[in-house]
C-alpha cells in the first residue's frame, strides 16, 4: 500500500501564516517530546511514551463520488478554494482510471474530466491555487508517464535516465503555486527515486533523503519543502518530511508496520496514512501531522479500517478515500467542525 498508482490503477498499499504556525492544532494536538524534534526525528514504536489521539471527531466528513463509477473514487489533492483532484475506476476490464477535477459544492454536475489525450488510464492527483493540475497517464503498452496540465494542455513529464522499469513508471504527485511538481520514477531493479520538475525552466532535481532508499515524493510547498514516504535501514516504509532548510523528519507512526505521507501544506501540515498490522489482517488508517504536535488519527467512520488521506490545503480541509462496507472505494472531503 503506499501512494504511488500501479499502471492498472490499483494502489500499492499520492500556510496558515509562517512556517511554523500551526494555530489550530493547539487545540487538538498533544505535543511530542523536544528531544526528538531538536533530532528532527520523530521516533518509532519504541520510543513512544502515548499512543497518538483519535481526532476524527473534529471533522465532517462528505464521501464524494462520480456516479459514472460508484465502485471506486479516489480524491487525491485539494486547493484553498476547495477545488479538488481525482479519479474513478478501478483500472480493471471496464472500469479505466478517469481523472477529473470537481469544485464545491461538490455534487455530479460540478465534475469536469480530465483525461490525456489518447491516454488509456489517467489519474489527476495533484492541483495548485493557480490553475495547474498534474497527475500521470497510461499509454497502449502500460507505461506510466508524469503530466501537468496548464492552460488548457497537458505535457508529459519524464525523467530523463535510461535506467527505467519496463514498463515506465514516471508519475508526479504534487505541485505548488510556484509551478515545482514533484514525483518520482522506478528503475530498472524496481526503486523508486524522488525528484522535482520545474515548469518554469523544465529542470529536473533528485530528491533524495538521509539513511533512506526507495524515495517516492509526495507533496510539496510554497517553500519547497517535501512530503513523501521512503524505506529505512531496517527496510520499514516510514515518512518524511524534508525542508527546504535541510531539516529532515523521519517520521513512523507509534505502533505501526508502516508509515506514508501523501501531501502537506504551506504550514507543514502532513497527512497520510499508517499500516497497522501485516498481510491480510492489515488494516490503514489516516494520519495528520504536524512539527510541535506530531501524530493524530484521522477516519472517515464509513471505513474506520481502511481510510487513506491523500491532500490537505492551507485551511485544513482533508481529502482522500476509503472502503465501505460493501467493498466500493469511496472518495471523502473532510471538514474541520472547530471553527477554524
Amino acid at each position: 500500500m503506499d501512494t504511488s498508482r500501479s499502471s492498472n490503477g490499483n494502489d500499492r498499499l499520492v500556510r496558515n501564516g509562517g512556517r511554523r504556525s500551526a494555530a489550530r492544532w493547539g487545540r487538538v494536538a498533544t505535543a511530542i517530546s523536544a528531544s526528538a524534534l531538536a533530532a528532527g526525528v520523530i521516533a518509532g514504536p519504541a520510543a513512544a511514551a502515548t499512543t497518538p489521539p483519535d481526532i476524527s471527531g473534529n471533522y465532517a466528513f462528505q464521501t464524494v463520488n462520480d456516479q459514472k463509477d460508484t465502485t471506486f473514487n479516489q480524491l487525491l489533492g485539494i486547493n484553498n478554494s476547495g477545488h479538488i483532484a481525482g479519479y474513478f475506476g478501478s483500472g480493471g476490464k471496464g472500469h479505466p482510471n478517469r481523472g477529473f477535477t470537481i469544485s464545491p459544492p461538490y455534487q455530479q454536475g460540478n465534475f469536469k474530466d480530465e483525461n490525456v489525450t489518447g491516454a488509456a488510464q489517467t489519474q489527476v492527483i495533484a492541483l495548485n491555487n493557480t490553475g495547474v493540475n498534474g497527475g500521470f497517464w497510461v499509454d497502449g503498452k502500460g507505461a506510466n508517464h508524469g503530466f501537468y496540465w496548464r492552460n488548457g494542455k497537458f505535457h508529459t513529464v519524464d525523467f530523463p535516465t535510461t535506467n527505467n522499469a519496463s514498463p515506465r513508471v514516471d508519475q508526479l504527485l504534487g505541485v505548488n503555486d510556484k509551478n515545482v511538481a514533484v514525483g518520482f520514477y522506478t528503475d530498472a531493479k524496481g526503486a523508486n527515486h524522488g525528484f522535482s520538475y520545474s515548469i518554469g525552466s523544465k529542470k529536473y532535481k533528485m530528491i533524495k533523503v538521509s539513511g533512506d532508499s526507495n524515495v517516492t515524493a509526495a507533496g510539496i510547498n510554497n517553500l519547497g519543502d517535501v512530503a513523501g514516504f521512503a524505506d529505512n535501514a531496517s527496510g520499514t516504509t516510514e515518512a518524511f518530511l524534508k525542508r527546504s532548510d535541510g531539516k529532515t523528519y523521519h517520521l513512523n507512526f507509534p505502533g505501526a508496520a508502516m508509515t506514508q505521507a501523501f501531501g502537506l501544506n504551506n504550514g507543514d501540515e502532513v497527512v497520510g496514512a499508517y499500516t497497522v498490522g501485516t498481510g491480510n489482517n492489515a488494516v490503514s488508517h489516516g494520519f495528520v501531522w504536524a512539527p510541535g504536535f506530531g501524530f493524530q488519527t484521522v477516519n472517515d467512520a464509513n471505513g474506520t479500517d481502511s481510510t487513506l488521506i491523500n491532500g490537505v490545503n492551507d485551511r485544513g480541509s482533508l481529502v482522500g478515500f476509503y472502503t465501505d462496507g460493501q467493498g466500493n472505494t469511496d472518495g471523502f472531503v473532510a471538514k474541520s467542525t472547530l471553527g477554524l
